[in-house]
Parts: structure tokens; C-alpha cells; sequence
């Protein structure tokens, strides 16, 4: 069955940085644009980052243009969330989906389940 597993989540103090994985198994990863998400306490669950099947678009939030960087290996069937420069604001559980190329979590039936992002001030 399809998988999604998110990893590298944790605690870390404003302006660190910190990488997220997403492991994709039971569909062909290649076919398929992929995305972040994520949601904190309280809050309804906003669109983060997502790539195209190649890699040859990306779109991001505004909240985090500049800051992170989403990526994928296509052979190895991972995604990539490089953040940098981690805010308090930043604190959420992350959550990686896969899909047609969009910003709307509605538009994506294959979610993880999620990963702790933790920045401290």
C-alpha cells in the first residue's frame, strides 16, 4: 500500500536550521508532485512547499519563501524540506502529501503522518 513517512522533525532555537525527509513506497514516486503542509495547535493546516514530478517548478508560502527549499531524488523516492533561519512561528507538525501540482491540501488524497518542527526563542 502507499506509504509516506516523515522524518528529521525536532527542537531547535530560532535561526537554526533543520532538514525534513519524506520516504515514499507503494506508488511510482516519479509520477507524482509532491508537497508540504503543515499544521500547528490550534490552527488549520496551511500549504508550506511543493514540487513538481521533476523538479522543474517549486512554489512555496510566503511565509517561508527565502527561508526554505524543497527538493526530491526521484531514485530514492524521498523528498527534501530544507529549512533555514527557524522561527517560533515556525512550529508545527509537518506533513508531506503526494499528488497532482497544488496548493490546496484538498487536492491531495496520500498524506504522511507528520513530523515535529519545535523552534524555541
Amino acid at each position: 500500500q502507499v506509504q509516506l513517512v516523515e522524518s528529521g522533525g525536532g527542537l531547535v532555537q530560532a535561526g537554526d536550521s533543520l532538514r525534513l525527509y519524506c520516504e515514499a513506497s507503494g506508488l511510482t514516486f516519479s509520477n507524482y508532485a509532491m508537497a508540504w503542509f503543515r499544521q500547528a495547535p490550534g490552527k488549520e493546516r496551511e500549504f508550506v512547499a511543493a514540487i513538481s514530478r521533476r523538479m522543474g517548478r517549486t512554489g512555496y508560502a510566503d511565509s517561508v519563501k527565502g527561508r526554505f527549499t524543497a527538493s526530491r531524488d526521484n531514485g530514492k523516492s524521498l523528498m527534501y524540506l530544507q529549512m533555514s533561519s527557524l522561527k517560533p512561528e515556525d512550529t508545527a507538525l509537518y506533513y508531506c502529501a503526494a499528488g497532482p501540482l497544488s496548493r490546496r491540501s484538498s487536492d491531495y488524497n496520500r498524506w504522511g503522518q507528520g513530523t515535529q518542527v519545535t523552534v524555541s526563542s
